[in-house]
């Protein structure tokens, strides 16, 4: 499947322009274009950390889609519940991030706990290769990192198949190049995939 890059106005230093659409987020991205088809115009959106919950929720609510609230498990359930209640009122379509890590969030207001029990609840999933390939480019993007096309093809079978891996993979190349002083190599990457394993796994090839 392509990749398809959602671009974000700017954010802050280093913010990412992006989002990379791919098998782990593709159903949850084409739901964000059907919001007036949501039970209640409602959303609860989980993923594992890093995943770009909240980037995504910030392109859904700059595209004038709708509402997004982010860390809404955070948020007092009172005023969640009010919030619920003036989206309904208006007719705004409201998207709720929740960061819980492990999806599940414990809501102990009643009417709050129906109503989002009965929202549409989206979830990103584990990316493929191709999707781990695309973040790499988009974080290496971001620090202005030059990586080409035969860095995925060494990286992706060999880390994780996790958003919050690829990333922290790209940041010690970052840091790994920039103390040896020259550009990443081979021998970077793979000290880099080393060291985030640990010191209890055998050296890579």
């Amino acid at each position: 499947m392509s990749q398809i890059a959602l671009p974000l106005a700017p954010g802050g230093a280093g913010a990412p322009s992006r989002i990379v659409v791919g098998n782990a987020n593709t159903s949850a991205i084409e739901a964000l274009g059907h919001a007036g088809n949501w039970p209640f115009r409602t959303a609860v959106l989980f993923g594992p950390p890093r995943s770009g919950k909240s980037l995504i929720a910030r392109w859904f609510a700059e595209t004038g889609a709708g509402e997004a609230i982010d860390d809404a498990e955070h948020l007092d359930e009172t005023e969640l519940f009010h919030r619920w209640n003036r989206a309904q009122a208006s007719g705004t379509p409201l998207l709720l991030v929740c960061n819980a890590a492990d999806g599940g969030w414990p809501i102990a207001l009643p009417d709050l706990a129906s109503r989002l029990g009965a929202a549409l609840h989206l979830e990103i999933g584990t990316p493929d290769d191709a999707m781990l390939a695309e973040l790499i480019a988009v974080h290496a993007e971001q620090r202005a990192l030059s990586l080409g096309s035969e860095a995925a093809a060494y990286l992706v079978p060999r880390t994780a198949r996790s958003h919050k891996e690829i990333e922290r993979l790209v940041a010690a190349i970052d840091r790994l190049s920039l103390e040896r002083k020259q550009a990443p190599t081979m021998a970077i990457w793979r000290e880099a995939i080393e060291e985030l394993a640990g010191t209890s796994q055998p050296r890579l090839l």
